[in-house]
């Protein structure tokens, strides 16, 4: 009498095939993120960061840059559109992943959430007007409360696939915020620790939008660790040492040259002894990636993907640190600059897909990883 057959337990992935225009929106929502750090740091670079003068309008009588303002107006302005697409985008994808994750049926709480959020903002726009005073930070602060209401009332209600819905939601209030804390940079004059923040807020949201694309490729299963200990504890590391780079370098830029306008404030620090910090702990992170390529290449038959994002996280910090010591022995030029902040936004982005790798599906569930990755390839080309 033959043993009955095994079944091994299918993945639980998002029902139905992942849509080619949910899978779109996410890398357009990601590409969208990169792209404003870069369009925000022309603003910056350019002088432009007063382009337009007041929020949210671009002038007190206008809302977009008049010709007297040249070209730092429609730089600033640009900046400001662009978020407006970001936001678009961000959208899209929350809605998606609500119709994929609770059906059609589980979209309209949602949406009463947002006209209540829109009508509030408008009501504060008009009040504003009436009374002539400036109403765009309570208009923008009303619709940031009804995003989150509408995001913990979704999350909690969510059957499945409740990570991606919350990384979602976290992108949504994370642009309608950054609109916010915008607004605060203009109106306190391009003060260096908040546009340092600005900018913080805009790494952390590439961040986001890049675990989603990593988690949107695998199966909704428990997971256990995929790396000996001492691997998992050099990623850690190399995250510390990350996290303090970033830290300095904007704590670098907010005392070096490029205020974003001949009048803002800089923070006073000594720039050339911070610009030296600075690079301590790029040095610490390069040699922590090195000892963890090798690590996870020597084990790339069980682990692929892993392998490969290490791979790609060293290649962006050889270019970033070339950059950046390009950049501090020719005066700081102002493209050089810019591309050095998309590259280390780049860069956290490729450490979040690693931390991401560091663990694999619970034995007897099989390489679901790889497969659901094949599957999800098929699905863009179905």
């Amino acid at each position: 009498m033959s043993a009955p057959a095994t079944v091994t337990p299918r993945p639980r992935r998002l029902p139905g095939r992942i849509g080619g225009p949910l899978r779109v929106f996410a890398w357009l929502s990601f590409l969208a993120e990169v792209l404003i750090i870069g369009t925000g740091g022309a603003v910056r670079l350019t002088g432009s960061g007063l382009g337009c003068p007041t929020w949210p309008r671009c002038t007190a009588d206008s809302i977009v840059p008049t010709p007297e303002m040249g070209i730092h107006g429609v730089i600033e302005f640009g900046n400001r559109t662009l978020t407006g697409l970001v936001g678009i985008l961000a959208l899209a994808v929350v809605i998606g992943i609500i119709v994929r994750t609770g059906g059609r049926r589980a979209l309209p709480p949602t949406l009463w959430f947002a006209l209540g959020g829109i009508v509030g903002a408008g009501a504060a726009v008009a009040l504003g007007i009436a009374l002539d005073i400036p109403a765009g930070p309570l208009a923008n602060g009303i619709l940031l409360v009804a995003v989150i209401a509408a995001a913990v009332r979704s999350v909690r209600t969510t059957p499945t696939r409740r990570d991606l819905v919350v990384l979602a939601w976290l992108v949504l209030i994370g642009v309608v915020a950054q609109a916010l804390v915008g607004g605060i940079t203009v109106l306190t004059g391009l003060n260096p620790f908040i546009v340092g923040f600005h900018y913080v807020v805009s790494v952390g949201l590439v961040c986001i939008t890049a675990a989603f694309l990593v988690r949107m490729n695998r199966p909704d299963l428990p997971r256990v660790s995929a790396v000996a200990p001492w691997l998992r504890w050099t990623a850690r590391g190399a995250v510390a040492a990350l996290v303090v780079t970033i830290v300095f370098g904007i704590l670098t830029t907010g005392a070096g040259p490029h205020s974003g306008d001949p009048n803002a404030g800089r923070s006073g620090f000594d720039a050339e002894l911070l610009e030296h910090i600075h690079a301590w702990p790029s040095y610490v992170l390069f040699a922590l990636t090195v000892a963890f390529v090798i690590g996870a290449w020597r084990q790339r038959d069980r682990t692929p993907l892993l392998a490969g994002w290490s791979i790609t996280l060293l290649a962006a910090e050889l270019v970033q640190i070339a950059v950046g010591l390009f950049q501090a022995r020719n005066g700081l030029p102002i493209l050089a600059v810019g591309i050095h902040m998309v590259l280390a936004a780049l860069t956290a982005a490729a450490m979040t897909a690693v931390v991401l790798h560091l663990s694999r599906p619970m034995s007897g569930h099989g390489d679901v990883d790889a497969r659901a990755a094949e599957n999800d390839r098929a699905d863009v080309h179905a």
